[in-house]
């Protein structure tokens, strides 16, 4: 199974079902944001694409050779028995919703027959963000579907779903990845990461991805450095506080300025769940005076030399 993707139990479940006839049409794959289920979802309908039409390739997992005829149409978004439906660019920025135009557009694939083998695949990402009337078209099509049609529905908040979608589809849930796998996918993404950038963006990923990779190239390694040495010694004297207030404060470095408001509050977290009794009640204090001023930094404007300075004495005041 790949290892890149870290979701080996869900992929063997697939391929199993697949390879046996007995694959449910509609499968809801559930859990946090940015863990990989999208990538999940478009690796597992290149394989199944793949074994479908053929040549026999080798291995249990989810890996199709670059040579594959499949995996070359798959990529130029070429293929005619696939479609991924997600929300489309418009000239003011990325649409909030999947439309029922989007949904119906899905026709042509659902009434004729597949092209290039017996399976047709769509993939939706995410599912969340159908608006009510492309739920409901999807709805008549999770009813009565064609055979031998897989519908993937990745979803964030399954509840958000209608209840008759998920009742017509199976769940499978995704767990954030281990610091292993999520290791192994941030090296196979940038081998030039340092160990100590490395072990940071683990530590900040939380097992997923897609939120690890936003904190890529912004030093977060640096950063947290900065925050030990702050709450090792209470920083007296405000040194250490000026000099990451001022390193964030300056226009270019509003990404790493909005990472901080991130990382300050999860610092204090983390700092808190090694405490007890006074100390843990102090420290959790801190962290939501720290998550409250983080949260509203960005909405109201404020001076981000202020909100650093703020926030590290936050982190400074796990020292007493």
């Amino acid at each position: 199974m790949t290892s890149l993707l870290g979701h080996d139990e869900q992929g063997h479940t697939l391929l199993a079902a697949a390879r046996s006839g007995r694959l449910h049409h509609g499968w809801i794959l559930s859990g946090p944001r940015g863990i990989g289920k999208a990538s999940f979802a478009r690796a597992m309908a290149l394989r199944l694409l793949a074994e479908a039409a053929g040549p026999a390739m080798p291995g249990e997992g989810l890996y199709v050779p670059q040579d594959h005829p499949i995996r070359r149409l798959f990529e130029a978004e070429a293929h005619p028995d696939y479609a991924e439906l997600f929300c489309l660019e418009k000239d003011s920025g990325t649409a909030r919703n999947i439309t029922v135009d989007q949904i119906r557009g899905l026709q042509r694939l659902i009434q004729s027959a597949p092209s290039m083998s017996t399976r047709r695949i769509v993939v939706i990402d995410s599912a969340d963000d159908l608006e009510r009337g492309a739920a409901n078209a999807l709805l008549k099509n999770l009813e009565e579907p064609p055979a031998d049609m897989l519908f993937l529905l990745v979803s964030h908040a399954p509840g958000r779903l209608l209840p008759t979608i998920r009742s017509r589809c199976r769940t499978m849930r995704f767990e954030p990845l281990s610091d292993e796998a999520l290791r192994t996918v941030l090296r196979a993404t940038d081998e030039a990461l340092s160990p100590a950038e490395l072990d940071a963006l683990v530590r900040a990923g939380e097992g997923s991805p897609g939120k690890a990779l936003r904190y890529a190239g912004l030093g977060i390694a640096d950063m947290e450095q900065a925050l030990a040495a702050i709450a090792a010694d209470g920083d007296p004297g405000n040194r250490q506080r000026l000099i990451l207030a001022k390193t964030l404060a300056s226009k270019t470095a509003r990404p790493r300025y909005e990472a901080f408001l991130e990382r300050a509050p999860a610092f204090i977290a983390s700092a808190a769940r090694q405490r007890r009794g006074a100390a843990l009640g102090q420290a959790l204090d801190h962290w939501e005076a720290a998550r409250q001023l983080a949260s509203g930094a960005i909405i109201l404007s404020l001076e981000p030399g202020a909100v650093v300075f703020e926030l590290a004495g936050h982190v400074a005041a796990l020292a007493r």
